[in-house]
């Protein structure tokens, strides 16, 4: 079974092409799960799996976090898989990904450099603060595209410096926390300077902070534009594994169109021979 590695901005994924491969579709959360678990195997954020098209677009993606359920999308995956599609010719410079939020849209900017049109925020709640422990936290709540892909934002200060277990700790409730019905990836931000912020994801489905993340990033910004902190262009946000900028454009009191850049990295091709994974999968 023949796989690549990429990561972008150190958010770490696996590509399978399952146009090659032809593996059963109820295969790939035991596989998500095999392969993604570090220092067992390949180890990553998550699964991605190329299928074929079937509403007009270049290819489709398939998303699985590492602990095997599926993810509706992701923004750091869409751009990596861009420039997959690109490498191996399943598309040109510019590209449309059929994902189960819709169809995302991908742009080569440079070698390394993508661009793509994340979802549309569909839900946007600006005001959903939650009590953790006692404690009230302000938030606002995001979804992207349909069905929605869930984030809280949250800002808090001197974030750089917030104790690694504490954070975690508080990361972990919220994501589990009855206000989030479909559970949250939990977006912990701060403002650092003009049109830029520092920020950290805890991801559903990783279950602990990745290095970055390309939605949790738009709809960080999606909130800031709409409360006037930000911009809205070229917005600079910083993580763990690297830089990714975010332009919101706003229409009155929503976001019409939220585009997220940055760098992509092609780490290893291979073949996979994890004798872990059942026969039918090898």
């Amino acid at each position: 079974m023949k796989f690549w590695k990429m990561n972008g901005a150190g958010n770490d994924f696996i590509i399978l092409n399952n146009l090659e491969e032809r593996l059963p579709l109820e295969a790939f959360p035991q596989i998500a799960r095999t392969l993604c678990e570090r220092r067992l195997s390949i180890g990553a954020d998550g699964l991605m799996v190329v299928e074929a098209p079937s509403q007009g677009g270049d290819f489709r993606m398939l998303f699985y976090n590492a602990d095997g359920s599926v993810g509706e999308m992701c923004g750091n995956g869409a751009r990596c898989i861009c420039r997959y599609g690109y490498e191996t010719g399943l598309a040109g410079e510019t590209q449309a990904v059929e994902t189960d939020s819709g169809t995302v849209t991908g742009q080569r900017i440079d070698r390394r450099l993508y661009r793509v049109r994340l979802n549309d925020p569909t839900t946007v709640q600006l005001d959903s603060a939650v009590e953790v422990d006692g404690v009230r936290y302000a938030c606002s709540y995001v979804e992207l595209g349909t069905p929605g892909l869930p984030h809280a934002v949250i800002p808090y200060a001197n974030l750089r410096q917030a104790g690694e277990h504490e954070l975690r700790e508080l990361g972990r409730k919220l994501r589990w926390h009855p206000a989030f019905p479909k559970g949250a990836n939990v977006n912990f931000y701060e403002i650092i300077g003009e049109d830029a912020i520092y920020e950290r994801t805890f991801e559903r489905g990783v279950e602990d902070f990745t290095y970055a993340c390309g939605t949790g990033t738009g709809s960080v910004v999606t909130v800031l534009t709409l409360q006037g902190k930000v911009s809205g262009c070229g917005v600079r946000a910083e993580m763990t594994g690297g830089t990714l900028i975010i332009d919101a454009v706003r229409n009155n009191s929503r976001i019409k169109h939220l585009y997220l850049t940055g760098p992509t990295n092609i780490v290893a091709e291979g073949e996979v021979f994890d004798e872990e994974l059942p026969e039918l999968m090898q």
